[in-house]
């Protein structure tokens, strides 16, 4: 039996995962996430400007037989149309015409996995992905910007074996204080935006091969 240990941060001190619930806008669509790293869960757990504590609960996932999608394994390309099939970069005509090409050609079928393992998009995600969908950014650069976003690595339950497979530790359960982890989550994306167009401003991106152009192949 082989099990991980995983946090999930949030403003809710009761927590129960349920098959079938979520938002379908988040970036894997419906299910419940997580993240191996605590100190991620913290800030996640105080991400939004309401001033309020959060909280950690820690969990025991067992992967034993479970069918785990790693597009970290993949290349980037399939995470972004995973994305894409749950959140918009942007709003015009223009976009939701090539996001659905983009998909066809890019996507990957994750309806029979029960687990899938990737970055989080967070607030400086979206700085990457208006400017890639507006033929700003070279495919080339790509993979290096999202690693400047510390975006972190995220799970996400999908299946209802999955959610069998989980039980929390209720006795660790930790409190997140507002002040300091707001911070942390906010200075974590000043710095990565900051990078970020330090590197899309350079010599490295040659706006040859952008978005536009991954459909003449």
């Amino acid at each position: 039996m082989e099990k991980i240990i995983l946090y999930h941060g949030t403003s809710d001190k009761k927590v129960v995962p349920q098959y079938g619930l979520g938002e379908e806008k988040h970036d894997y669509g419906k299910g419940f996430y997580l993240t191996e790293n605590v100190e991620l869960a913290k800030e996640w757990a105080v991400c939004k400007p309401d001033e309020k504590n959060g909280w950690v609960h820690k969990y025991e996932l067992e992967i034993t037989n479970l069918k785990i999608l790693d597009f970290q394994q993949h290349n980037v390309l399939a995470w972004l149309a995973e994305l894409m099939k749950h959140r918009d970069a942007a709003d015009t005509k223009r976009y939701r015409i090539l996001a659905q090409k983009f998909i066809e050609k890019y996507g990957m079928d994750t309806s029979q996995y029960d687990v899938i393992k990737g970055w989080r998009a967070n607030a400086s995600y979206f700085y990457v992905a208006k400017e890639f969908v507006r033929d700003n950014i070279d495919i080339e650069i790509l993979e290096e910007l999202l690693s400047l976003g510390g975006l972190g690595i995220q799970y996400c339950i999908k299946s209802e074996l999955a959610y069998s497979k989980l039980e929390e530790v209720d006795a660790e359960l930790m409190s997140v204080n507002y002040n300091e982890f707001n911070d942390k989550y906010n200075q974590r994306d000043v710095v990565a935006r900051k990078n970020m167009r330090e590197l899309v401003n350079s010599d490295a991106n040659k706006v040859t091969n952008v978005f536009s152009t991954l459909f003449e192949r």
